[in-house]
């Protein structure tokens, strides 16, 4: 716990760290709002920028090991790994020599996220309580999901009792503003959120295009950015990492939103901001001086799908009595559906909620409470280094659907990129993935990667390539041979000439009624040669690509596999997929 900035009288803070693939950290945050109404002040932080080492300090002077409460949030990826963010926590915690009491003054509890689909369902949740217990720790609180905010703060009350007069004080009806804003009479910082972040780059855009036929369902683009700055010795990647990119709301959207909310008269005025909230977190590179229009272009979020959160700090805002009614309603427990319904499943944005809910007026120091920030969004890197030394390339499904509502959804930041043009600049970063390729480049490697699974596969194979390998086996999948089969022409001239083994299954181009052939039936189909390279020449598989149910399916395969061509039981065959998982020559690089 931090014992810094404690109100007299109220119980300490306790730190969050949460450890996700893909940060959602603002969900967190506004859950965890509860506990600062309930007079706990809490330090939210992701292990990006909370350090997960025991032997450093942290920024305020406090090391990890020092904290005497933490509550962890971890997701689950691939069939049961850890996030990226978990990792340098994770391998710290692995190592022999740690004492079983080392963390022997520590409270925790641990909220698992996960997709059901998954093999191992908050496996990495599971894995991190076991490890903290044979350390020591004490867990106050079972893992679990919702109702796990009532009961855990049930247990900090028991466990950390505030003081008589505290306990008399009534919460307040809404929490105090994280920020305090004042009017300045310029605003001089730069506007561009990670302009200044030496871990993004400036790349110029040099090709987007659409790699599937134009009268498909699906747009997906090929993207091409060059950097000024050499990839391939200062900014290096290797197969299976992934690049962020920072989306940019357009001008017209902004316009039109700051008209929505009353704001069109007050866009331009600059203010500073006060970070006044601690224990309140601020979405990356705020400038200390900037202006509405600018936060609604490159830092908050007004088209984002809202959280139950948002409704319940709406409320404290609307003047009108049938929508105050109303957002009660949705806040109740029996009306949990209907909010579901209204929101989630047709996908309403923020924008369209506020649009409907018209008496509502939110003060300007509330902004960083009501929006959540505009995030960055990781894409697997479609392509190698070695080949393209200034370049990084993209493979990116556009994301466009239509629900019951009238307007269709469209994805945030892919939705930017498909409007980019050569020429056009923005920031990228580059992330470590979870790929690893043999040192060997002889050793055979099979990538499973149907649809837009193709783009970490592509580095792969051109990676391998480049290294003089001829030992690459590509399953891919799509619907149609002449509608979605990505990079067919440079998969088939590899093919032509022996550089890889090229497998396709066309999911749609059989005759009506006759059964559907995916990638799990063409390696079933090959199952002599996937046994070999498999098991009799200790190979690499590495899945891409959607977690709904290719990846298990991929997995079946090979275990069945494994019973016909190994004669193994079933408890053996699966065994082998666990033990090849274990032994890092089964990745995969999932997203859902």
């Amino acid at each position: 716990m931090t014992d810094d900035a404690t109100p007299s009288g109220v119980t300490d803070g306790y730190s969050l760290c949460t450890l996700r693939k893909r940060v959602q950290l603002e969900n967190c945050r506004s859950h965890l709002k509860r506990s600062r109404r309930a007079y706990f002040e809490c330090r939210v932080a992701a292990w990006t920028t909370y350090i997960p080492v025991c032997t450093s300090t942290h920024v305020d002077g406090r090391g990890f090991i020092s904290e005497t409460l933490v509550l962890f949030v971890v997701a689950t990826t691939g069939s049961g790994a850890e996030p990226r963010a978990m990792t340098p926590l994770w391998n710290l915690l692995l190592r022999s020599h740690l004492p079983h009491d080392l963390f022997e003054d520590l409270d925790f509890s641990v909220f698992g996220l996960g997709d059901s689909a998954y093999e191992r369902f908050c496996w990495p949740a599971k894995k991190l309580s076991k490890r903290l217990l044979s350390l020591g720790a004490r867990e106050i609180c079972p893992r679990g999901e919702e109702p796990w905010i009532e009961n855990l703060l049930e247990t900090l009350f028991r466990s950390y009792p505030l003081d008589p007069d505290v306990g008399k004080l009534r919460p307040p009806s809404k929490p105090p503003p994280r920020v305090i804003t004042t009017d300045v009479a310029s605003a001089l910082e730069t506007l561009e959120p990670y302009g200044a972040d030496p871990n993004y780059f400036g790349v110029m855009v040099r090709c987007n295009r659409r790699i599937t036929a134009e009268d498909w369902f699906q747009d997906v683009r090929h993207f091409e950015f060059v950097s000024d700055r050499r990839i391939d010795n200062t900014i290096r990647y290797n197969p299976g990492d992934v690049a962020a990119i920072h989306p940019i709301a357009t001008g017209a959207e902004v316009d039109k939103f700051l008209l929505l909310m009353g704001w069109a008269n007050l866009a331009d005025v600059p203010f500073s901001i006060l970070h006044s909230m601690r224990d309140q977190t601020l979405p990356d590179r705020i400038p200390r001086v900037t202006t509405l229009r600018v936060l609604f272009t490159h830092h908050l979020d007004f088209n984002a799908v809202p959280r139950r959160s948002f409704f319940q700090i709406l409320r404290c805002f609307t003047t009108d009595d049938s929508e105050r009614e109303r957002l009660d309603e949705f806040l109740s427990p029996e009306g949990a559906d209907e909010l579901y319904e209204y929101c989630q499943l047709v996908k309403r944005t923020i924008r369209e909620v506020l649009s409907e809910f018209r008496s509502v007026r939110i003060p300007r120091d509330y902004i960083f409470d009501v929006f959540p920030p505009l995030r960055p969004r990781q894409f697997s890197i479609a392509s190698s280094a070695k080949c393209h030394p200034h370049e990084i390339h993209l493979c990116v499904a556009i994301v466009k659907y239509r629900t019951k509502l009238k307007v269709p959804r469209k994805g945030i930041c892919t939705s930017y990129l498909a409007n980019l043009r050569p020429g056009d600049q923005l920031q990228i970063r580059v992330e470590k993935g979870v790929i690893k390729l043999p040192d060997d480049p002889h050793i055979p490697v099979i990538c499973v990667g149907p649809g837009t699974g193709i783009a970490p596969m592509r580095a792969v194979i051109e990676d391998r390539i480049d290294a003089g390998s001829n030992a690459t086996t590509l399953y891919f999948g799509c619907r149609s041979k002449h509608k979605d089969q990505h990079y067919s022409t440079e998969w088939e001239t590899y093919a032509e000439s022996k550089r890889i083994t090229y497998r396709v299954a066309f999911s749609r181009d059989g005759p009506e009624g006759m059964k559907r052939t995916y990638v799990q039936d063409l390696i079933l189909k090959d199952k002599d040669s996937i046994w070999n390279l498999l098991n009799d020449q200790r190979g690499t598989l590495i899945i891409s690509g959607s977690s709904n149910k290719m990846p298990a399916a991929v997995r079946r395969a090979i275990s069945n596999i494994a019973e016909d061509c190994g004669k193994m039981l079933k408890e053996d065959a699966l065994k082998f997929v666990n033990d090849m998982e274990r032994e890092g020559r089964l990745i995969e690089e999932c997203w859902s």
